[in-house]
């Protein structure tokens, strides 16, 4: 059985504000049944362990996804969430494939976190796929930042500028991932429209733009591990 290694956030403070960030919860959940449903075992890390900060706002009654509710109601999934593991005490040889759900707290502690930066490379030099969506491509950061010119070129998805100041939190981070990873070189790629869901997959990374994007990603990961199984 194939495994998928899904490392959320633990950052929750947002800046020039009271309030609070975290995991955008259908960026978790619509994924993580994508891969449990698609038959991969699915383990969870965070940088500090336990339990996850959750966006208040991807609670909301309009925000809320048939995963959120399927969540719910699954006691495995809800423990595996209360009790995440410590991201730098994890065997990341024994998955086939990351994943990176958003909310806006990646931008925070997954962008500076070594331990995943080296993760992402490593997966890359293995032949494994990595996934993020929203702000999750924001891990992206660190592992450029440790092999520089790594996103050169790189179609990439992600949040967008246009969503960060539409969604009214443009002054409540420290950057726009959008800004940042073109910085970077990648060749950043959106829908037509803010809001529409959009994917991008470039060689073994596979990224998406925002909630809507997040179950379109994992079954682009999905695609990505089931041809590299036909392959070998």
């Amino acid at each position: 059985m194939k495994s998928i290694l899904m490392i959320l956030t633990s950052h929750e403070a947002m800046e020039n504000t009271d309030s609070k960030t975290g995991v955008w919860l259908g960026e978790f959940t619509d994924p993580y049944y994508e891969f449990i449903d698609a038959g991969f075992q699915v383990t969870l890390a965070s940088p500090a362990g336990g339990k996850p900060p959750i966006d208040p706002m991807s609670t909301l009654t309009e925000n809320i996804t048939e995963s959120n509710r399927r969540f719910n109601d699954d006691a495995t999934a809800l423990a595996a969430f209360e009790h995440t593991h410590v991201l730098s005490n994890v065997d990341p040889n024994i998955y086939d494939a990351v994943f990176y759900p958003g909310g806006h707290g990646p931008i925070w502690d997954l962008a500076t976190d070594t331990f995943s930066g080296r993760l992402i490379l490593d997966y890359i030099a293995a032949g494994k796929p990595v996934g993020a969506v929203c702000h999750g491509p924001a891990a992206l950061i660190k592992a450029a930042e440790l092999q520089p010119g790594f996103l050169e070129g790189k179609r990439i998805a992600g949040f967008t500028n246009a969503e960060e100041t539409l969604s009214l939190r443009a002054d409540n981070v420290p950057y726009k991932l959008e800004t940042r990873l073109k910085e970077l070189g990648a060749d950043f790629h959106s829908a037509a429209l803010p809001f529409m869901s959009h994917v991008e997959t470039s060689g073994l990374l596979v990224t998406g733009q925002n909630p809507l994007s997040a179950g379109p990603t994992a079954k682009a990961l999905i695609a990505l591990l089931e041809e590299h199984s036909v392959t070998v």
